[in-house]
C-alpha cells in the first residue's frame, strides 16, 4: 500500500526534474513537491470551524471523510481560475508530466470534450469541422461529437477485428487525411487502447504534423505511462492533446484526471479552463482534488515504484503464456487474454477468480482484462497467479466472434442523438437507425454509433455482447 502520509516529502527525482516548466520552480529548488490543495484543507479542518457553507454534512458524517469535503470557499480557490492553490497543484502537476497539465474532477470523460472542443478551436472552429477517428472512441467522444457538432470520419479496425481495438499505423492516417482533401486538421486516436494496444504515436504524430493536423490522444489508461525509463506517454511522442485518468492507473479516486496540452501549442491557460468549465460541474469534488495534489509526491517516486513492479507482471505474463495462455496487447501494466485458446471464454474465467475474490476490470466472451499497479505487488500477483495457473487447459473454443463490418451512416451523430426515439428488442430493430450508442460498460466502446442503421451484422454484433435492447429513431 502507498504510505500516503509521507508523500508531501517525497524527493524529486532526475527523471522529472529534466522537463519542468518555467512557473513550476519552487519546489524544484527545494527538491520536493507541495500538495497546497490538501494542506489547506486539512488546516481547515484542523480549526473545526462552524461552517455555513455547503455542503450540508458540515464536515460530519458516516463515511469519515466529511470533514475534508468542502466547497470553494475563501482561501481555496477555484478549478477552473488560473490562480490560486488548485493553479498551483496544476502546476506541480504540469513539470511532472512534461506538458501544461490542467485537472478534470469529472474524469477523462470531461477532459475529452473540453480538448476536442480545443482542438476544434485551434484549427480553425467548430462550424463544419471533421475529426478523423480510431472507432474503439470512448462514448464520451460520441458524445462530444453531438454536442459540439463535428462530423465523424472513421478509421476503421482490421477486417474480423475488435470493436475494441482500431490498429492504427502512420501510413493509414496519412491515406485518410490525404483521401479528405484537407478538410480534416484533428486526428483523434484512444492509446492505449482497452486491451492494451499501444499505435506507434510519435509516427502518427509526425504524421499529422506534416499534412497540418493535430493530434488528439485519449490516454485515460496510459497516465503511468509517462514515468516509464524511456517515457512512452503520448505527450512525449508527439500528441498536442491528450488526457489521463489519474484514477484508472495511479493511487487517485474515480474521477481524478488530467488534460495536457503541449508546451509547442499556442493556447491560453485561461481558456483550458473555459473549456473544462463548460463540460464540467461548478461544485467540482474537493476529495478528487485533493487525491490529485497527493498524486504529484506520489509521480515523483513512480519510475523506481514502476521498475520494481512491472518485472513482476512481466514474469506473471511469461509464466501465463508458458502455461498455454494466449495474451494480447503490448501496454505493460495490462494483462489481458485471449480466453478462447485456452478453453474457456473470458466471461467464464472472471467467474473463476471472482470466486476466489480477485475482481477483473473487464471481460466479454473473448476477453479477461486485469489492470494491476503497484499496490498489487507482492500477495496479490501471487495469489492471481495461483488461480490462473489451477486452471486446466482445454481445447480452444469453436465459438465465432462476429466479423466487424461497416455500417450504414444514415444520419448525423448529433442528428441521432437528439432525434425523438423509442426503445425496442434487438430483434426488432432491423432497418431502424440508432439513436443511441449500443455499448456495454465497461468498456464503454459503441458497438454501434448513433446515426448507423442497424443491419443483420449489428444485431449479431449487438446480441453477442449481451445487449437485449436498442434505442432507435422514432
Amino acid at each position: 500500500m502507498v504510505n500516503r502520509g509521507q508523500t508531501p516529502d517525497s524527493p524529486l527525482p532526475e527523471v522529472c526534474a529534466a522537463t519542468p516548466l518555467g512557473g513550476a520552480v519552487d519546489y524544484l529548488a527545494k527538491g520536493r513537491i507541495s500538495t497546497p490543495i490538501c494542506d489547506f484543507v486539512r488546516a481547515y479542518a484542523a480549526k473545526a470551524p462552524v461552517r455555513l457553507h455547503m455542503p450540508g454534512h458540515k464536515g460530519v458524517g458516516p463515511l469519515g471523510v466529511e470533514a475534508l469535503d468542502i466547497t470553494e470557499i475563501d482561501g481555496a480557490g477555484e478549478l477552473y481560475a488560473d490562480d490560486g492553490i488548485v493553479a498551483e497543484s496544476e502546476a506541480n502537476a504540469s513539470a511532472l508530466f512534461g506538458a501544461r497539465t490542467f485537472y478534470s474532477t469529472g474524469g477523462s470523460s470531461m477532459a475529452i470534450r473540453a480538448m476536442l472542443l480545443l482542438a476544434l478551436e485551434h484549427t480553425g472552429g467548430v462550424e463544419g469541422a471533421a475529426v478523423l477517428a480510431g472507432r474503439n472512441a470512448h462514448r464520451a467522444f460520441v458524445s462530444a461529437a453531438a454536442l459540439l457538432g463535428f462530423e465523424v470520419q472513421w478509421l476503421w479496425p482490421a477486417a474480423g477485428g475488435s470493436y475494441h481495438c482500431c490498429d492504427v499505423t502512420a501510413r493509414d492516417v496519412e491515406a485518410a487525411l490525404d483521401a479528405m482533401g484537407g478538410r480534416c486538421r484533428i486526428v483523434y486516436l484512444t492509446s492505449p487502447d482497452y486491451l492494451g494496444h499501444v499505435p506507434d504515436i510519435a509516427a502518427i504524430a509526425e504524421a499529422c504534423h506534416r499534412r497540418g493536423a493535430l493530434l488528439v490522444v485519449d490516454g485515460a489508461h496510459g497516465a503511468y505511462l509517462r514515468f516509464l525509463r524511456p517515457s512512452r506517454h503520448p505527450m512525449d511522442l508527439g500528441a498536442d492533446l491528450c488526457c489521463d485518468s489519474a484514477h484508472k492507473t495511479l493511487p487517485a479516486l474515480t474521477g481524478a484526471a488530467y488534460l495536457h496540452v503541449s508546451t509547442g501549442l499556442e493556447m491560453e491557460p485561461q481558456r483550458v479552463k473555459a473549456a473544462l468549465a463548460l463540460f464540467g460541474s461548478s461544485s467540482p469534488s474537493w476529495l478528487v482534488l485533493q487525491s490529485l495534489d497527493a498524486c504529484n509526491p506520489y509521480l515523483a517516486t513512480l519510475p523506481e515504484r514502476l521498475a520494481a513492479f512491472l518485472p513482476e507482471v512481466a514474469a506473471l505474463k511469461a509464466a501465463l503464456i508458458h502455461r498455454g495462455y494466449v495474451l494480447t496487447g503490448d501496454e505493460p501494466m495490462k494483462l489481458t487474454v485471449y480466453a478462447g485458446e485456452y478453453g474457456y471464454t473470458g466471461d467464464a474465467l472472471a467467474a473463476m477468480l471472482m470466486e476466489k475474490d480477485i475482481c477483473a476490470e473487464f471481460h466479454d466472451p473473448d476477453y479477461l482484462t486485469l489492470m494491476p499497479a503497484p499496490a498489487n505487488a507482492g500477495n496479490d500477483l501471487r495469489r492471481l497467479a495461483d488461480v490462473l495457473m489451477s486452471i486446466p487447459q482445454r481445447e480452444p473454443l469453436t465459438h465465432t466472434t462476429p466479423t466487424f463490418c461497416v455500417p450504414e451512416r444514415a444520419l448525423s451523430i448529433r442528428e441521432a442523438t437528439f432525434a425523438p426515439r423509442q426503445t425496442l428488442p434487438v430483434a426488432e430493430c432491423e432497418g431502424r437507425v440508432l439513436a443511441e450508442s449500443a455499448l456495454s460498460c465497461p468498456p464503454c466502446v459503441p458497438i454501434a454509433v448513433c446515426g448507423e442503421r442497424i443491419d443483420r451484422d449489428v444485431i449479431e454484433r449487438l446480441r453477442f455482447y449481451g445487449i437485449r435492447e436498442c434505442a432507435v429513431v422514432r
